[in-house]
Order: structure tokens, then sequence, then C-alpha cells
């Protein structure tokens, strides 16, 4: 045990100690282990995060430059045609650095949250009115489904508008010409729920496990060429589990998906 404590301070994360022992010994020999494994598990999280940072600011960069140096060449005049893509690449990664900021802080548990009780039918009547128009810029009908009561949520009204948010603006931007997102919200044991369900394209099921992590994007069609960051839907689970809710997504290939997450009524 003590050989295997000098090696992870070494750095060898991926060292165990056999669990054969009784009493106490076994104890803080399976407590050692589980420790490592978390450990290497932060440590495959961090390594990967940083690698999927690389990635995504690599593509805007190289756009920008690409542009940039096309005008200083002279290759390209300097005209809204040719800097209209620059432009659009520093927004793109204006919204990456503040949703990394964003998570970064959510995971870390320093995000303040402002609670206080709201009417999340309120919440959704806004989204519908302040979502209309992209809705109907894609020909798509935007619905709303309310029960005649809903009890309220103690709640940061900013976060979870995000949260729906997020989950609209990621619905509509996979729903084809036709199609319908639907907002609805229920009440059961304690809890709201607030569901937005599309008839797009739906979700792969071997990427459903993945849905919610950093930069998935799954599908090539999922791509960033619709100014996604790949932050959004892990963003929302850390708002919503701060809350004390929790999120989840059934999707059926060809069909549509439903994205539901819970609130604690208050």
């Amino acid at each position: 045990l003590t050989a295997a404590t000098r090696a992870v301070a070494a750095g060898d994360l991926s060292v165990r100690v056999p669990v054969r022992y009784h009493g106490e010994v076994r104890e803080l020999a399976a407590a050692f282990n589980a420790m490592a494994e978390d450990l290497a598990r932060a440590d495959a999280l961090r390594r990967n995060l940083t690698a999927d940072v690389a990635h995504e600011l690599r593509t805007p960069l190289s756009v920008i430059r690409g542009k940039l140096e096309g005008v200083l060449d002279g290759v390209y005049p300097a005209t809204p045609e040719h800097l209209e893509p620059v432009l659009e690449e520093t927004e793109l990664l204006t919204h990456l650095v503040e949703d990394l900021r964003l998570l970064a802080l959510a995971e870390a548990g320093q995000l303040p949250l402002e609670k206080r009780p709201m009417d999340v039918g309120d919440l959704l009547r806004d989204a519908q009115v302040n979502f209309g128009p992209q809705a109907s810029d894609r020909g798509v009908t935007l619905a709303l489904k309310l029960p005649s009561e809903l009890p309220t949520v103690v709640a940061d009204w900013r976060r979870v508008a995000q949260v729906l948010g997020n989950l609209l603006t990621n619905a509509l931007r996979h729903t084809p010409q036709g199609g319908c997102v639907t907002l609805s919200a229920t009440a059961d044991e304690g809890m709201v729920e607030v569901t937005v369900a599309d008839t797009g394209m739906g979700i792969p099921p071997e990427d459903l496990p993945y849905i919610f992590e950093r930069f998935w994007r799954g599908e090539k069609s999922r791509s960033r060429a619709g100014g996604e960051t790949g932050l959004g839907l892990a963003i929302a689970r850390q708002l919503v589990e701060m809350h004390g809710g929790t999120i989840d997504v059934e999707s059926t290939p060809g069909k549509g998906s439903k994205f539901q997450f819970t609130l604690p009524a208050g």
C-alpha cells in the first residue's frame, strides 16, 4: 500500500492494490483503489477537455487567419463579403469562451444562483413568444401545452430560461420545415417536469449516452456550421442539477427527440 501511494504521488494513476485482507486493511485498500480510479478519471477528463478545446479553437482561428492573410496579400479585397466570415468566426470564439467559463463555474459549484419563486408556465409562454420568429423563419410550428395549474418552483429564472433556450435552439436547428416543436410542463410527486419535443431527425441510439457530454455533436449534420459550440447540453445538465433536478432525453431516429428536465416544486 505504501509503494502504491508513492507511485500515485509520482503520477502513476494506473496502480492498484490487491484487496485480499480483512477488516480495516481491506477497507483501506478498497478506498485507495476507489481514490485512484477517481483520480485517473479526472485526469482523463482534463486531458480530453484540453484536446477538445484545442480542436474547437483550431478551425475558427484557421478561417480567421486565412481570410486576413488573403486580404493582406491582396488575394481578397477588404469587402464585407470576405470580412463577414471573420466576424462570424470571432463571434463563435466569443460564445465558446463564454460557454467554457460558465461550464467551469457550474462544475466547480461556484456559479451563483438567484433563486426565487417562479411560474414555469410564464417561462414557457415567454419562450414561445421569444422563439416564435425563429420557428416561423424555419417553417416550424412552435406549440405550447400547459395544464390549468402548475405549482411554483424556487429557481433562478435566468438560468432555467438558459436551459430552456439551449433545448429549444437545439430542437429548432434539427427540425425540418413543416415540423413541430412542442413545449409542455406537468407536475408529479413534488417535481415540475418541462418537456421540449420535436419531430426532427432524431438521435442515433449509440449517441444517446454521450449527448450531454462536452463538445459531443454526434452526426456530422450536427456540426459547428450552425453556430454550435458543442457545450449547450452540457451546460443545461449542470444548471438543472444545480437546481436539484434531472435532465434526460428520449429519441427515435427519423421521428424526433424529447428532452425533459425536472425542477423541485416549492
